[in-house]
């Protein structure tokens, strides 16, 4: 969740949404203020009618008619009593007094009361059923004396305006509503950032593979500029590379032959110590052109991709280089794991990473393992490690620590190089620590492609 929160289709989502809510809650509340509005004028104005065409009805009757004219009138959300009003401290509606006087004319004196939260006991408006009185309602009392001098108080209801919909849908519909609503923002945000995600994925595609195959330039306008900005960048950078490695291959081969020639004229040397030392420095000088080769290559090889055993190449180059005579063992775990890569540039990755360890540090310990759904290959040596300082910086081309690399040992200062790049083109990395036991310790890791059950 926190992943997908993170991402731009859960933020482009979340605030699609949000927005779409927002908007709706405002438009329901002000529609629904403006309802009410609306239909408390109504209520009032049926509360006026009522109150006029009683006291009317009320004022024409014979005096005998009147008690029925009374009972008939609690149908229609009035109780009245021919009585003087009581004495109260409720305060007058000046608007409501002058309406209904207005309406029954100078023979008849009203005065009406402002609306009040009290029990109203009276029957539901629809027919004249004897249900129980329903309380706490809005009531409004109104005073009137008729044309021969008879009082009447009245208590008339005032209904609360009927909401065709409750505050918010019914449940069903909210549902309803609010999946409609995610689906909507969901295709909204997956439309908006999908161009993102094939970008993203054409980057680490070709972060892999210089050869990969262009990216798709289909799309809205600003997509297609997009996509064929990045093909033509891919495009300037493969060749680059090509003409890069083609260059030092050029240079590689042209150099053997006057590299050959000086080392058969430096066998005619007398002196036996001065040719020891000019072979030596102009096979240093041959070992550096081929690991720059190397380096280039690293970047752009046309071998391909194979499903690999992990732990029968990691098991087969340290059985290699035990054979050899060198101190390198595997000390536990392993990997029961496949993965796909290019079979030379791997074992060259996991050669330099051993050798690396058995050239500055006596010896190489190896271990395998998986963590966090990757596989995870660990080199020890046994030598004092190196500054923290100089983690990051050992991975530069042709860097070497004063003490720890020297011509003695050999070496341009590639190996770890040409290790980072192929690990990375396979989408893994390389990383050196210092490790608390002591020592230099390399950590490979690489994607998974599966996992086989068992030893």
């Amino acid at each position: 969740m926190r992943d997908f929160l993170g991402s731009m289709l859960g933020r482009v989502f979340l605030l699609v949404i949000g927005g779409i809510i927002a908007s709706a809650a405002i438009t329901h509340l002000l529609a629904g203020r403006e309802r009410q509005q609306v239909m408390s004028q109504f209520y009032r104005f049926r509360a006026v009618e009522r109150v006029v065409q009683f006291i009317s009805l009320l004022d024409a009757v014979p005096t005998e008619a009147r008690p029925r004219v009374l009972a008939a009138a609690r149908g229609s959300g009035i109780v009245a009593s021919l009585a003087p009003p009581a004495a109260t401290d409720t305060v007058q509606d000046a608007d409501l007094t002058d309406t209904l006087q207005q309406r029954l004319g100078p023979a008849v004196r009203v005065t009406a009361s402002a609306p009040t939260s009290q029990d109203c006991p009276l029957v539901p408006r629809f027919g004249n059923l004897d249900l129980p009185p329903r309380k706490m309602e809005i009531c409004q009392l109104v005073s009137a004396t008729l044309h021969d001098g008879t009082a009447v108080q009245m208590k008339v209801r005032l209904e609360p305006p009927a909401r065709l919909l409750p505050p918010w849908l019914p449940y069903p519909g909210l549902l309803i509503f609010l999946l409609c609503l995610g689906v909507l923002a969901f295709a909204v945000a997956h439309m908006a950032t999908r161009p993102l995600r094939l970008l993203a994925q054409a980057a680490s595609d070709f972060g892999r593979d210089i050869r990969h195959a262009p990216m798709a330039e289909t799309g809205p306008t600003e997509v297609r500029r997009a996509a064929a900005a990045f093909n033509a960048m891919q495009t300037r950078i493969r060749r680059y590379i090509h003409e890069r490695t083609h260059m030092l291959a050029a240079i590689t081969h042209d150099l053997q032959t006057p590299l050959t020639r000086m080392r058969l004229r430096l066998e005619k040397v007398g002196d036996e110590e001065l040719r020891g030392k000019l072979i030596g420095d102009l096979t240093s000088m041959h070992d550096m052109i081929k690991e720059g080769l190397d380096l280039a290559r690293s970047m752009d090889t046309d071998e391909a991709m194979q499903v690999l055993d992990l732990d029968s190449l990691l098991d087969s180059e340290c059985a290699d280089y035990a054979e050899s005579g060198q101190d390198v063992a595997t000390v536990n775990g392993h990997t029961n794991a496949s993965v796909r890569a290019q079979p030379v540039a791997l074992r060259r990755c996991l050669g330099n990473v051993i050798s690396n360890a058995v050239k500055y540090g006596g010896c190489a310990r190896v271990s395998a393992g998986v963590e966090d759904g990757r596989a995870v290959i660990r080199v020890r040596d046994g030598g004092p490690g190196i500054p923290p300082d100089k983690l990051e910086a050992v991975f530069e081309p042709f860097c070497r620590l004063e003490n720890s690399r020297s011509r003695e040992t050999g070496g341009t200062g590639l190996g770890l190089t040409i290790a980072r790049n192929i690990a990375e083109r396979h989408g893994g990395s390389l990383t050196l620590r210092n490790h608390p036991g002591g020592g230099l310790e390399a950590v490979l890791r690489l994607p998974l492609l599966s996992v086989r059950q068992g030893p």
